[in-house]
């Protein structure tokens, strides 16, 4: 059972959970775990304070273990996936998604891909169970300043022949990585877009802003006349739409129409679509109606991308916006689910709204409640026979886990009967409330 690795990298509250030692320990364990195969380590980060002390401590365990470092400075998660595809080497991008400034992360890839369970175990038992180990002077590691950035907007610039896109658009790059690339990309072909929320001073990542606030965008497309909005999250691998009206588009439609597309001009490899539990049954019967197979997997992209690789399938995600277009690359990317959205606008020659009109909504509820200790809640007996009986339930879904990334317990209910739907989710938030009194 991994001790620091949670579904996403490891993170953590910055010099409280996630410190400056042990940071320090993880990049003198990538060093011994990878200075044999790989030549360099590149790392980047998104806009919080903390990435530059993060960043130092990180390269100064890599290269006392004797592997090189290669700083991109800030860029977004997928583009060091890109990049470390093409460069053949490991990255580390220094980000804690879509959470607040006080936390930061780390997530490990490995020529385009996170690394595996198995090398997430290895390297925890060098952190927790063994020192620190060091090379010979001679052998210590060397850093520099990368510019492969520009290498990661050209691949993306060449991959889309876009024309004119018909829509005054608000883009929300959250005060997060997405700023860094936004208008190189968009700037390059023919849309009309204003960029909100690209002042990050290292605390406001996320802040009211970003697609965790789709909310205050929605205000902004509403009030100033725009067509679209597009929001990001901090590291930029997720995407999600707000219509003219500022009403969400999330994830599961998005992956609906770009699916359609991607059928109708042979991308869409053995029809069929990847998604998590947490996808609304809407997206399945919507997909089901057009010949199109959804399998889910676990809650995140790792997962997601496991059974895309496993099966041969070219589109997969999660209802947050985290969506993988594997001919694009080879984790999920904000600019690219962008881009590919706008091009199934106007190759179906279409609004967003007309589009999306045909997927039903099931209703659904998610709730987070913060929890002193989750796995302690999750094993409680009281809450897992109420999640066995509500599960046996005819045309209903119930999905109660602990969350991979912060201290919350999440409560996902659908069905036929908003009612029931309503009446289940508050039961269990009760008795999840009662566990974490003692």
């Amino acid at each position: 059972m991994k001790r620091l690795f949670g579904t996403d990298g490891i993170r953590g509250l910055v010099n409280e959970e996630l410190t400056v030692d042990l940071v320090y320990k993880i990049g003198n364990a990538l060093g011994r775990m990878y200075a044999g195969k790989y030549k360099k380590m590149l790392i980047a980060r998104d806009t919080r304070n903390s990435g530059e002390m993060i960043e130092a401590s990180l390269a100064s365990g890599a290269l006392s273990a004797g592997l090189d470092v290669e700083f991109c400075g800030v860029i977004t998660t997928p583009a060091l996936a890109y990049l470390t595809k093409s460069e053949k080497t490991l990255g580390v991008m220094i980000s804690a998604s879509h959470n607040p400034a006080n936390y930061n992360g780390i997530k490990v890839l490995a020529e385009g891909f996170k690394i595996s369970d198995d090398d997430e175990i290895d390297i925890e038992n060098l952190i927790l169970e063994k020192k620190p180990e060091y090379v010979p002077y001679g052998e210590i590691g060397k850093m520099n300043s990368s510019h492969l950035k520009d290498k990661y907007i050209g691949y993306i610039v060449s991959s889309y022949d876009l024309g004119k896109i018909p829509y005054k658009i608000a883009v929300d790059v959250g005060n997060g990585a997405t700023g860094a690339l936004i208008d190189k990309i968009f700037g390059a072909y023919d849309i009309k877009y204003d960029v909100y929320f690209n002042e990050p001073n290292g605390l406001n990542i996320n802040e009211k802003c970003g697609s965790t606030h789709p909310e205050v965008l929605g205000n902004i497309v509403k009030n100033k006349g725009y067509d679209l909005g597009i929001l990001f999250d901090g590291d930029g691998d997720r995407c999600l739409f707000v219509d003219k009206k500022g009403n969400l588009i999330d994830g599961d439609k998005l992956m609906a129409i770009n699916a359609l597309k991607m059928k109708e001009k042979n991308r869409l490899k053995n029809n069929q679509v990847i998604a998590t539990i947490m996808s609304n049954l809407g997206l399945e019967k919507f997909l089901e109606k057009h010949n199109i197979k959804l399998y889910r997997t676990a809650v995140g992209d790792k997962y997601v991308l496991e059974k895309m690789l496993d099966s041969d399938t070219k589109l997969g995600g999660e209802q947050s916006g985290h969506i993988i277009f594997l001919d694009k690359g080879t984790t999920g990317d904000g600019i690219v689910t962008a881009l590919e959205t706008l091009e199934t606008l106007v190759y179906f020659n279409k609004d967003i709204n007309s589009l999306i009109s045909e997927i039903p909504n099931y209703p659904q509820i998610l709730k987070n409640i913060s929890v002193k200790d989750k796995m302690l809640v999750m094993e409680n007996e009281k809450l897992k026979k109420s999640i066995e009986k509500y599960s046996k339930l005819p045309n209903f879904r119930l999905v109660v886990r602990a969350s991979g990334t912060e201290h919350k317990v999440r409560i996902m209910a659908e069905g036929e009967d908003e009612n029931l739907v309503n009446s289940v989710v508050n039961e269990l938030y009760e008795i999840v409330e009662e566990i974490d009194k003692y």
